[in-house]
């Protein structure tokens, strides 16, 4: 289980009882403020708890969900363009318009914790989106994953989501053309 600070605090009553938590091995510090009574734990478990209110994206979570074999070595966040800007050497952050930093976004669980992240068909009008900015393979490889699973996407919330886009009518074509 991941704890913040606060829950942590509440749990062992004050500093000293965390301190003594972390030397008799109950509990370890994994990041600053964020203690954990498993040693090894998944980035994006830690990050979700770390910022509750980012939703994993892209590289991590096209590795979640299994339509790529490459792990990633940084954690790939969105956050609000209005929320404070998180700095640390292994996240990636895309800020989003308020408008659409929440469609999408959908509630998994990982190492038994739970993490905000973007559904399959939001994923994929991301991949389109960034097309141009991804390298060609890691996009074919991702591409032809996801036409093995075109069948069980939910078309309408794809075209919903596409419809929050200026360039629609684009990544229409293209998604049509690549992935069905």
């Amino acid at each position: 289980m991941i704890l913040t600070y606060k829950e942590a605090y509440k749990k062992y009553k004050n500093d000293y009882g965390i301190e003594k938590a972390i030397n008799n091995n109950e509990i370890y510090k994994v990041s600053r403020g964020i203690y954990s009574d498993k040693k090894n734990l998944d980035l994006m478990a830690i990050y979700s708890k770390k910022y509750p209110n980012a939703i994993i994206t892209m590289d991590s979570a096209f590795y979640f969900y299994k339509l790529t074999d490459f792990i990633p070595q940084k954690v790939y966040l969105s956050i609000s363009r209005h929320a404070r800007p998180i700095k640390e050497d292994d996240i990636v952050i895309s800020y989003i318009d308020d408008k659409i930093f929440k469609i999408g976004r959908c509630v998994k669980e990982i190492d038994g914790e739970k993490i905000n992240i973007y559904d399959l068909e939001r994923l994929l009008v991301e991949l389109i989106r960034k097309k141009s900015q991804i390298p060609y393979d890691y996009y074919k490889e991702i591409i032809n994953n996801y036409r093995k699973i075109a069948d069980s996407l939910d078309m309408y919330k794809i075209e919903e989501y596409l419809a929050l886009f200026k360039n629609e009518v684009n990544l229409s074509n293209t998604l049509l053309s690549e992935v069905f």
